[in-house]
């Protein structure tokens, strides 16, 4: 295949991604929306881009972004934590024209198990599970996946992972010293960024298109014993949860990317 792909957002997960695919012989394009990150992507050998999406326009040169390359992945979120008057949809929408002006044949779209709706039955999440999540972050995600899934220009691969955790982001120390934390005994849905970028790379290689994946990790403590445990381990002040409180969660069941692929994820 042509080895040429195009990463929309070398974030926190998107930089070191193309730096592995730099490392098994790939061409890679990527984006940023910060101009001062321009110099160091492009030390890297990956030729850097400052693209940004809007409700009304897609800024930048993104027909060069895409020029040449046979796939596009497409790695930035939502983004309503920040702003939650943002609207995905109208972004990813104003996209399309471009990648189907392109030589993109294939798409791979970086979503979250957070289309799935929490219950207090912990209910087990499988690639043929429905989304049915009720919040704005989730319902927008769904419809950006049914928008690429139904463009007839190009194949997609939906792949939805769990908590991102790795390097030196840890939810742990965003929940140390809370109190009143919800969901104590719910599931833990939590996956390594190694393990993310091992099976990108897998999917394109093993050009595992039209395929909807969900990624954790095989184990799923509770909340409480998982984040007490991790705050133990760093010596910082350790959560306080709510039990009156019914518990909410799912468990994402990961076999199929991992029989599909022949990867196994790790442990957390």
């Amino acid at each position: 295949m042509n080895k040429a792909v195009s990463i929309l957002g070398l974030g926190w997960l998107g930089l070191p991604l193309a730096e592995a695919f730099l490392s098994e012989g790939y061409t890679i394009k990527g984006s940023t929306t910060s101009e001062a990150k321009l110099a160091a992507i492009q030390s890297k050998g990956i030729t850097a881009f400052s693209i940004t999406l809007t409700e009304t326009a897609v800024k930048g040169d993104v027909k060069s972004f895409l020029k040449d390359s046979e796939v596009l992945i497409i790695g930035i979120p939502p983004g309503l934590r920040r702003d939650p008057s943002s609207d995905f949809v109208s972004k990813i929408l104003k996209l399309l024209p471009s990648i189907e002006a392109s030589t993109i044949q294939h798409v791979l779209f970086i979503s979250s198990t957070t289309v799935f709706e929490d219950k207090k039955e912990f209910p087990a999440i499988i690639a043929q599970t429905i989304p049915n999540s009720d919040s704005e972050a989730g319902k927008q995600l769904v419809l950006v996946e049914k928008l690429l899934r139904n463009n007839s220009n190009f194949t997609t691969t939906i792949l939805r992972f769990g908590g991102l955790i790795g390097g030196d982001r840890h939810p742990a120390t965003m929940l140390s010293g809370r109190t009143n934390v919800q969901n104590p005994e719910a599931p833990v849905n939590l996956i390594e960024r190694e393990d993310c970028i091992q099976l990108i790379l897998r999917i394109v290689e093993n050009n595992a298109w039209d395929k909807i994946y969900n990624a954790a990790a095989p184990n799923h403590p509770t909340k409480a014993e998982y984040y007490t445990t991790e705050c133990l381990k760093r010596e910082l002040p350790l959560p306080k949860y709510d039990y009156m409180s019914v518990s909410k969660g799912k468990i994402i069941d990961s076999k199929e990317i991992q029989r599909d692929l022949g990867y196994e994820i790790k442990d957390v």
